[in-house]
């Protein structure tokens, strides 16, 4: 099946024969659309192009603290394109996605910044005193990047629920980013931090793990549904990523196809040092799309 079979990176002039087959995208936002809030040339053309040949996508962040129409305007603002909520997925909303199918209607305890928390909207989303208050554990606990209410106490709540039996989830496991005042622990720091105290591991939703892809595969499989397509397979789905590791081995993990561009954080040197075998490897999202097979 295409992407889980190893096979040589394509060179450009092979693009047409590694691509054939796609049905649908998913791609990374950071690196293939966006570098440094600014849109990569050729990007938003390539976005057109493939609504025109109505192609689904699906634009996939680990940013997780906001709800992904908020992403959607921030996206269409910067592009100068419409992008609707519904062909973003963030780490967050996988995390919704997740706990909606293992425990629908359970009670759960979200630590995420307001706005992400409207992904739960319709799940029973308990705050920490309701929490600690209950006789019975939540189904689930879910931390995210949730600013100051990842304060000792919320996160003392979370550990004692968690040692409970409530399940582990977690949006991502960075430990770190990039803020003006520079360096800024991350969620994934205090994700460690529980692991540890627990002595068992979450479930990750963000990228690389498995989950957040199986999630762009169902959502664009019922857009293919939807149009009246026959049912959409995951090696029909190319991830394009700059990541040879979180983007395309994660995807190829996952039964997609994965595609490397060198508009992020790879050149070509660093694709080929990395060891990651790729579908292809492209120059951007631009060149990529311009070999789709007619």
């Amino acid at each position: 099946m295409p992407g889980t079979a190893a096979r040589p990176r394509a060179a450009l002039p092979d693009l047409r024969a590694a691509l054939d087959g796609v049905r649908a995208f998913v791609l990374d936002a950071d690196g293939v659309l966006m570098y440094r809030g600014e849109p990569i040339p050729g990007s938003p053309e390539a976005l057109v192009e493939l609504r025109r040949r109505r192609i689904p996508y699906r634009v996939v962040t680990n940013f997780s603290s906001a709800h992904r129409s908020t992403l959607a305007g921030a996206f269409g603002k910067a592009t100068g394109l419409s992008v609707d909520g519904a062909e973003i997925i963030t780490a967050a909303s996988a995390a919704a996605a997740y706990t909606a199918e293992h425990h629908p209607g359970a009670p759960l305890l979200v630590l995420a910044a307001p706005d992400a928390r409207r992904e739960w909207a319709g799940q029973a989303v308990v705050m920490p005193d309701e929490a600690d208050a209950r006789q019975e554990p939540v189904a689930a606990v879910v931390i995210g990047d949730a600013g100051d209410d990842l304060s000792y106490r919320n996160l003392d709540i979370a550990y004692r629920q968690l040692r409970a039996g409530a399940e582990f989830v977690a949006m991502h496991r960075n430990p770190w980013w990039v803020t003006p005042k520079g360096y800024t622990l991350d969620a994934g720091a205090l994700v460690a931090g529980l692991e540890f105290a627990l002595g068992r591991r979450a479930v990750i939703c963000g990228k690389p793990s498995p989950v957040v892809f199986r999630e762009a595969v169902a959502e664009l499989r019922s857009d293919i549904a939807r149009s009246g397509g026959s049912r959409l397979r995951s090696g029909e789905v190319a991830m394009v990523g700059d990541d040879p590791q979180a983007d395309v081995a994660a995807a190829r993990r996952a039964g997609l196809r994965g595609f490397l561009v060198l508009t992020g954080k790879v050149s070509a040197d660093d694709a080929t040092r990395s060891g990651v075998v790729a579908d292809a490897v492209a120059p951007s999202l631009a060149s990529l799309i311009e070999h789709l097979p007619r």
